[in-house]
């Protein structure tokens, strides 16, 4: 399987693509206005404790306090689930990786962040949390990480159990434990990356083998642990030093996380589209990644990136309510405030034997197409699949399994129930930023909020890159005009008046914006001296 990154970079936007055989199986957008905070570090100082939720907010500096559940403050054990985040930051669920080294989590407080050495020991049975009041009090400093983005009206989700993943490991200064990916399978190398780390690691912290690490030498593991441990003293140091609310630690950029996480040995290249992001990735590479610097390239043709790697097609439609199966069925997506649901149908399919058949073949078909739209589109929380009913017991466990299977190429922590006699399954996936539709969309006004538009901003960077597209195409243009909804022109002259100014003197060429009260919302014309092109 053909696996590439490609990178579509401007001032205003950063779009990441993972590819899969030409396929689009991960989009990752970040825009100047709307940086992801995920994964931040603050000193913050508690303010409303609340005993009936078990549960505190926390001003953190940002315009929404973050809220804290006991679970995952300090003093108590381990939230469940803390170890599994993703495959990458699981331990092992048996044998001997499935112990922590230590009795309990050692968190950090704002007033004391290095965590002391504690007495061995094994991880505690299940107990009930000490009630919030008793363990964190109003006006108290305390050191947090953004564990979830801000959702809709909610704030940010925080946690006191820090985590810095690295290219090959993840450090966790706040617990004595060592894990090591399920995703590496052989015995002999589980065996040989403990005993490295083992023996390497220092008195405070405990650290995840990533699947990256596999294969890996002692010394490159090594610059990598010395790399956190560095990263972690200069956390430590400036969180002494900053009264609360403080930011402490910003976590990379989307790009580098992407490259991090994503760039392993079954990547066949990375392809970027922005000089400067290019350099950028390619000293990130040289420092974590030294002998995958040659699958790094540049792209520079007129044509832009997405639309040559037809990823801009794709992205339209992972925002429609149907997905059409290859056999002739289809699924129909609906978000709504508590929950996402799902439903199959066999549409114009009816197969060449009986009826069961034709909705197992269906469900079974379905059931990896679930999952590949759940990752695709970063649906999260809880999840109602409703697949054709089946009369046996057989076919329901068939299609259970095969959603199992389906669920293993997904790094995002999930839980299912099997499949019911009326063929729903429950399940729910770990939700840490907005899905695409949120980033992309928004409640459209023409409808009441019964459906979606593309947002402004994302109208307003279609409308950016068609400009590009125009000039690379009509060089001989003097002028390239946009006519638009008001409020898109109203957004691109105050949101990205000065970037406008840059793209004038990049493109050598005269922008000029009409607003036109007959276009709708997401309806835009560009046009050079040479061509013309509509969008929305």
């Amino acid at each position: 399987m053909r696996q590439r990154i490609i990178i579509n970079s401007t001032p205003q936007e950063t779009r990441v693509a993972l590819l899969e055989n030409e396929t689009l199986v991960e989009i990752h957008i970040e825009r100047a206005q709307q940086r992801s905070i995920a994964g931040n570090i603050y000193k913050g100082r508690v303010g409303r404790v609340l005993p009936g939720l078990q549960a505190a907010f926390v001003d953190i500096g940002l315009e929404k306090a973050g809220f804290i559940h006991v679970s995952d403050l300090f003093g108590g054990p381990l939230p469940q689930g803390f170890f599994e985040d993703d495959d990458e930051h699981a331990e092992d669920g048996t044998g001997e990786g499935a112990e922590l080294e230590d009795g309990e989590d050692h968190p950090v407080s704002a007033d004391s962040p290095l965590p002391q050495r504690p007495a061995r020991g094994r991880r505690p049975r299940p107990q009930q949390y000490l009630p919030v009041e008793a363990r964190i009090k109003k006006n108290e400093e305390i050191l947090v990480q953004i564990a979830k983005e801000p959702l809709g009206t909610k704030g940010p989700r925080l946690t006191a159990h820090i985590s810095l993943p690295g290219r090959h490991l993840v450090y966790m200064p706040t617990v004595r434990h060592l894990g090591v990916s399920r995703r590496i399978a052989d015995p002999k190398e589980r065996k040989r990356l403990r005993e490295i780390v083992q023996e390497l690691r220092p008195a405070d912290g405990g650290f995840i083998v990533r699947t990256a690490c596999e294969g890996l030498p002692k010394k490159e593991i090594q610059d990598d642990m010395k790399f956190l441990l560095k990263l972690w003293g200069g956390i430590a140091k400036k969180s002494a030093s900053e009264s609360a609310p403080a930011q402490v630690h910003d976590d990379m950029d989307v790009v580098l996380r992407i490259i991090r996480d994503l760039f392993t040995a079954d990547v066949d290249e990375v392809i970027v589209d922005n000089a400067q992001t290019g350099e950028r990735i390619k000293e990130f590479v040289a420092t974590f990644l030294p002998r995958a610097t040659s699958r790094v390239k540049f792209y520079d043709e007129p044509e832009p990136i997405f639309d040559h790697y037809k990823v801009e097609p794709q992205i339209a439609k992972a925002v429609d309510r149907r997905v059409f199966l290859k056999s002739g069925g289809y699924l129909v997506i609906d978000r709504t405030e508590a929950l996402t649901a799902i439903d199959v149908n066999t549409g114009r399919f009816v197969g060449k034997r009986d009826q069961e058949d034709t909705m197992l073949q269906t469900n079974l078909e379905a059931a990896k197409v679930v999952v590949e739209q759940l990752r695709l589109r970063n649906i999260g929380g809880l999840i109602i699949i409703d697949f054709i009913d089946m009369d046996r017991a057989a076919n329901r466990n068939r299609v259970t399994e095969a959603l199992r299977d389906a669920l293993k190429k997904d790094k995002t922590r999930t839980s299912m129930r099997k499949i019911s006699e009326l063929g729903l399954v429950q399940m729910t996936r770990k939700r840490t930023r907005e899905s695409l539709l949120h980033t992309l969309c928004e409640p459209c006004s023409y409808c009441s909020g019964k459906g979606y538009l593309r947002s402004v901003p994302t109208v307003a960077s279609e409308i950016l890159r068609q400009i590009r597209k125009h000039a690379a195409l009509n060089e001989d243009a003097q002028t390239i005009t946009v006519k638009a909804h008001a409020d898109v022109i109203s957004f691109l002259y105050d949101e990205e008046g000065e970037r406008l100014d840059d793209l004038e003197r990049l493109l050598k060429k005269r922008l000029v914006f009409r607003a036109a009260a007959d276009l709708h919302h997401e309806q835009y014309d560009v046009s050079a001296a040479a061509g013309k092109q509509s969008g929305g």
